[in-house]
């Protein structure tokens, strides 16, 4: 298996993913759209991972790269290939397969469960969450459900947090894959979301329980197995 993923900017990396893709002898490729790194094509890669980011969806004036990125989800989608989208990559998803995104009228930030739909629970992905796990959110956007996709996941600070569109693509808004490291780099480079709301936690909130983390890991290889299977 091959995976490519696509890093919008720095701090926003694989995290977790790293190891179980290396764990299984996985091939890695990655293209830094932040340093003008090239996109792959299709024929380069069976998974394609879209990293999250400050910027908006529908931010392609201001990123040139964007808009190139959005052709390459879409061809991806046609494809077949597995394509995953974590938060910003999540709502580009949501964008190629013509779904508006949003500003959300509170930021989520912080450590909040996330609660199967309907159609999560008899999800192969969706049911992994039956126990309403607490999740990291990191986001002020949302995007909406597309058309013809299944909506999985739901919090109460934002509806929409998860979809699958068919067997080969799926979105979440979350970050299962933030290390300890990788949530402590995000609060230095995006220390202003941090202004107090209903739904926005501090810093030590973030990142003052190691546990919480070694949790979110496991689940996050759960959610790979079910998606990659």
């Amino acid at each position: 298996m091959r995976v490519h993923y696509l890093s919008h900017v720095p701090f926003e990396q694989l995290g977790a993913m790293e190891a179980w893709f290396q764990e299984r002898d996985i091939s890695i490729r990655h293209s830094l759209l932040f340093a003008d790194g090239a996109l792959p094509t299709p024929a380069d890669f069976d998974v394609l991972v879209i990293m999250g980011g400050p910027m908006g969806a529908d931010d392609d004036l201001q990123f040139p790269w964007m808009s190139t990125e959005k052709a390459l989800i879409r061809d991806s989608i046609a494809a077949g290939k597995k394509v995953l989208g974590i938060c910003l990559g999540a709502q580009l998803i949501a964008r190629v397969l013509g779904a508006p995104v949003t500003p959300s009228s509170e930021k989520e930030i912080g450590w909040f469960p996330v609660y199967p739909t309907p159609a999560g629970k008899s999800d192969s992905i969706g049911k992994l969450f039956a126990e309403a796990p607490a999740v990291l959110h990191w986001h002020g956007d949302t995007f909406a459900i597309p058309d013809g996709a299944v909506h999985l996941l739901e919090s109460e600070g934002c509806r929409n947090q998860a979809f699958r569109y068919g067997d080969n693509v799926l979105a979440l808004q979350f970050h299962l894959e933030l290390e300890a490291s990788n949530a402590a780099d995000l609060c230095d480079a995006c220390s202003d979301d941090l202004a107090p709301g209903r739904w926005v936690e501090d810093r030590e909130a973030l990142l003052g329980d190691p546990q919480r983390f070694v949790t979110t890991r496991a689940l996050l290889g759960r959610v790979l197995n079910a998606f990659l299977a």
